[in-house]
């Protein structure tokens, strides 16, 4: 019970910490930086000391430094996992889904008829459930890796879609109207425009699309992978009861989700450094 009672002193002390800081310097761009980190590392802390304190077993939850233990252990095995998965499955996914997403965008921006049909049409099969679409594209497309890119375009694909027509109809009427007094063609009224509007929107549907790739893309691979994969290790991993080796998966996951959302984000601060949301960030 020693673990347990330290871990929960050091977790009131550190949310005493946090709270001062951001009380009292929460404007400085290091303490904004601090406060998150400080917060994860007590996270740690607390699950560390209760696992350890509590006497749980390593087959329901084992601790961070066991979890830390075999990350590092298994570095080769992850690595061939997340090569795998997202760089080959997710990433490639989400760049022909999101690509495909704003040409369509685009086209049906044109057609009314296209806005009365398809869009109906995605929100339904955006509705069908990922358990439900995952086995018929693995069928469809093969054990490897492309299977899990189909599963990731169909995912990606109508978010982003949805996001960007609506980007496209974001400008006001006196905008379109001085665009046609200067008698702006359709293509230079696009680029000049419409487009830059629907960065905002674009962008949004960007930033949900990436963390629906890799959920895609791991869900996927439990319906059929080669002997590699993150899905594919979770599962087999479960079997085995090596805990330890599928929180290591799930931390590499979080991880490549986290810095693929960051990214995004940074590319959207840099074309839209004009837009009222990015204001006043540093």
């Amino acid at each position: 019970m020693i673990w347990a009672f330290g871990a929960v002193l050091f977790w009131l002390l550190a949310m005493a910490l946090n709270t001062w800081l951001a009380a009292r310097h929460g404007a400085s761009r290091a303490v904004q930086l601090f406060i998150p980190a400080l917060f994860g590392i007590t996270l740690l802390v607390l699950w560390e000391g209760l696992v350890r304190g509590l006497a749980v077993s390593p087959v329901i939850l084992p601790a961070p430094s066991v979890i830390a233990a075999r990350f590092a252990g298994a570095l080769p095995i992850l690595w061939t996992d997340f090569v795998q998965t997202i760089l080959k499955g997710a990433l490639s996914g989400y760049l022909i889904g999101c690509g495909a997403a704003i040409v369509t965008a685009i086209v049906i921006d044109r057609s009314p008829f296209l806005q009365r049909g398809l869009l109906p049409v995605g929100n339904f099969v955006a509705a069908l459930p990922i358990v439900g679409i995952a086995p018929i594209l693995v069928m469809w497309f093969g054990f490897d890796w492309h299977s899990k890119a189909a599963v990731v375009v169909v995912m990606v694909f109508f978010p982003v879609l949805v996001n960007m027509v609506a980007g496209l109809k974001a400008t006001d009427a006196l905008q379109r109207d001085q665009m046609a007094t200067w008698s702006a063609s359709y293509g230079q009224a696009l680029v000049k425009l419409r487009l830059p509007a629907a960065m905002p929107f674009l962008f949004n549907g960007l930033k949900i699309a990436t963390t629906l790739a890799l959920i895609g893309a791991i869900v996927a691979e439990f319906f059929g992978s080669p002997t590699r994969g993150m899905g594919f290790r979770i599962s087999t991993a479960v079997g085995q009861l090596d805990l330890p080796l599928v929180w290591a998966e799930i931390a590499v996951a979080a991880l490549a989700g986290s810095a693929f959302y960051g990214a995004v984000a940074l590319i959207e601060r840099g074309v839209t450094f004009w837009h009222p949301s990015q204001r006043g960030r540093s």
